[in-house]
């Protein structure tokens, strides 16, 4: 009995010893390859993963549709450490991966290195030849990259992420992935206003317009009026985010916010907004027309090159007289004008949810040396600076009632109201005037809808000489239906091979506020 157990003990004994010298070994003889190992993949973890938040636009039914998340694609890598003989290694792999030999035997040469990147989204081809290869410190991983299944679409407005020469780790560059960088980068999540729907149909439509009539560029924005909310934003040209490094740097701004132009006679309707909601003029007042007037030795006269005669405001709009806006211009007074131009946001940020937004410029309005010419012109529109979305929310206005709204983009947001900038009986005046000048021109119509809208033709200035040059830009800003506005579409087409706007954007509105009324199943308010 006695033999037995001692037998058991010193069984016990020897298993109890070889464990205790197998931890000995783990713990201390074998801690510095086990620690090197987890090293290794701490720093392919974090070069490997993108922690970053998904993007969703929406849709009609008020669904997450995805616009940028993460995706894995095969990557190869390095660890310089485990690599005895870099030379030997770099002539086996770099025909495989296509790098010069030298320079992947460089790359490799480092003993203390726990990562390098060699190459990635690999093909499946290249992934199976690597992994034949069996070379030592040399290994295939997933690394997860920013993804945009719809490539081109809405691409200034998303942005990307990317390098720079400021950023060794991938960041959010341009876009809502720059806005919101900060919280994509921890992981949540963003929805935007934006409607995928409502986005693909404007840039077909601003694609086949941009091809039509040869244009150098243009944009398309729906907001919706009595939230502010943007519902779709289309800039062409634009690039792919998946592959930006192909793109141009002049195609990841965004023109719907971050550039200005002179927006012609779209301007007309603020005009005769300010001069209304004043007492200036109403709706009938008339005078008469005699084609041109003269001011500081400057001629203006109208685009027709007409005198119209006697004619009533709403004349005015419906055959977008200039000289008949000149004349409002000086029934209001100048400082008044200003002030009016300045309620409705021009010269200052919209507060627009996106990055690097410009203010636009009415100096020509504010500097010393006034002159009266100055701001007969900023009365149609030229010789003022505006940005897309400082227009259209300024539209917006006339819309829903006389409220300026802060436009927005992200879902998280609310409307906010930033000011009331005309009453709401001049507001339907205006529209009133607006819609006149639709039904005349027939273009926009829509039957069974009150449509409201204007076109706006203006020469683009010639920084270089001075003066203007001889191409256009064509805007149009409409809304429907009149009664109860569910969005406003402006168009804007640069250097379009066509001279007047009815030929060009009034008609891609028609088409794009068609299908939102449908998209949306608005019931006419013009049976």
């Amino acid at each position: 009995m006695a033999f037995r157990l001692f037998t058991l003990i010193a069984i016990f004994g020897l298993l109890f010893g070889l464990l205790g010298y197998g931890l000995y070994r783990l713990q201390i003889e074998k801690s510095p390859y086990y620690a090197q190992r987890a090293e290794t993949q701490i720093a392919a973890t974090n070069q490997l993963v993108l922690r970053r938040g998904q993007i969703f636009f929406t849709n009609r039914a008020n669904q997450q549709v995805p616009a940028a998340f993460n995706r894995d694609y095969p990557a190869v890598y390095a660890v310089p450490k485990d690599i005895k003989d870099p030379v030997k290694t770099s002539a086996v792999l770099a025909p495989v991966i296509s790098w010069p030999e030298a320079n992947l035997a460089t790359a490799l040469n480092n003993p203390k290195s726990l990562f390098k990147l060699l190459v990635d989204k690999i093909s499946p081809e290249v992934a199976q030849a690597v992994t034949d290869l069996s070379l030592p410190g040399i290994y295939i991983n997933n690394k997860q990259y920013r993804f945009y299944p719809y490539n081109n679409l809405a691409s200034q407005l998303l942005g990307f992420v990317g390098l720079n020469e400021k950023n060794p780790q991938p960041v959010g560059l341009y876009g809502v992935e720059k806005k919101w960088d900060v919280d994509l980068s921890a992981g949540k999540n963003l929805n935007l206003t934006v409607d995928r729907d409502l986005e693909a149909e404007s840039d077909q439509i601003l694609t086949d317009l941009v091809n039509k009539f040869k244009a150098a560029g243009g944009t398309i924005i729906i907001q919706e009026p009595q939230t502010g909310k943007i519902l779709a934003m289309v800039n062409k040209p634009d690039f792919n985010p998946n592959d930006y490094k192909n793109s141009t740097i002049a195609n990841f701004i965004n023109p719907s916010v971050q550039s200005v132009y002179e927006p012609g006679s779209v301007m007309k309707p603020i005009t005769m907004a300010a001069g209304i909601d004043l007492g200036a003029i109403t709706p009938e007042t008339t005078y008469v027309d005699k084609g041109e007037v003269t001011l500081n030795g400057k001629t203006i006269k109208n685009w027709d090159l007409k005198a119209h005669g006697k004619i009533t405001m709403t004349n005015v709009i419906e055959d977008s007289v200039n000289t008949g806006v000149v004349f409002v211009e000086s029934q209001i007074g100048n400082a008044n004008f200003l002030t009016y131009l300045k309620k409705f946001g021009f010269g200052d940020n919209s507060g627009i949810d996106l990055p690097d937004e410009v203010a636009g410029s009415l100096r020509n309005l504010e500097k010393k040396a006034l002159r009266q010419i100055d701001f007969a012109t900023a009365a149609f529109g030229q010789g003022v600076a505006v940005t897309p979305v400082q227009l259209i929310t300024a539209f917006s206005s006339l819309a829903n009632g006389g409220l300026l709204m802060k436009p927005y983009i992200n879902v998280a947001d609310k409307p906010q109201v930033v000011r009331r900038v005309i009453s709401e009986e001049t507001s339907k005046k205006v529209v009133k005037m607006m819609q006149s000048a639709v039904e005349k021109a027939h273009v926009a119509s829509i039957p069974g809808y009150q449509i409201a809208g204007k076109t706006g033709t203006a020469y683009i200035p010639d920084f270089k000489n001075g003066g203007y040059s001889n191409d256009f830009v064509h805007t149009y800003v409409g809304f429907a239906p009149v009664t109860n506005p569910k969005f406003v579409i402006l168009l804007k087409l640069e250097k379009p091979q066509a001279e007047l706007a009815g030929l060009t954007v009034v008609p891609a509105f028609h088409d794009l506020a068609q299908f939102v009324l449908n998209y949306y199943n608005v019931p006419p308010d013009n049976l």
